[in-house]
């Protein structure tokens, strides 16, 4: 899944999904809390972790509810909070889905949000939080760090 695109929650807490997008998560999906590492540490928008929300395709959420369910106890107990904040993407006709106000407390999602195609699933940024987080990722830098890393 590739692409970024702004969007705005409105009132109800729905957000629109991109149409390219849709297609690939499919009817069904699932949305849940995510962190992800900053690549610079000294970067003042990202102590560390920085929180966003993914939505997987329901083929997706499958591999990865039965990577959870061949784990040990312990492990499952660890990773709980994703499954109880997951909550169902239920596209409306209008091509949105609601993003439970749990959901977007947890990401910090306010107005502004940036949705992101992020290969495996499509994430959901606060706007500012994902400016900091592009600027970091996007230095040339990085990029030819990261064509390295792949022997491109």
């Amino acid at each position: 899944m590739t692409g970024i695109v702004k969007h705005t929650i409105d009132a109800k807490g729905r957000i629109h999904i991109p149409s390219r997008l849709r297609d690939e998560l499919g009817d069904n999906f699932h949305i849940t809390i995510s962190a992800e590492k900053a690549r610079d540490p000294d970067a003042p928008e990202a102590k560390g972790m920085v929180k966003c929300l993914s939505a997987f395709s329901n083929e997706s959420w499958t591999v990865f509810r039965e990577k959870f369910n061949a784990m040990p106890r312990d492990d499952k107990n660890r990773m709980r909070p994703l499954f109880a904040h997951a909550s169902p993407g239920v596209l409306d006709g209008q091509g949105r889905i609601l993003l439970t106000p749990v959901l977007r407390e947890w990401a910090d999602l306010k107005r502004d949000v940036m949705v992101v195609g992020a290969g495996d699933c499509v994430q959901f940024w606060d706007s500012e939080t994902w400016a900091g987080i592009d600027t970091i990722e996007s230095t040339p830098e990085n990029i030819a760090d990261i064509y390295r890393e792949m022997n491109f």
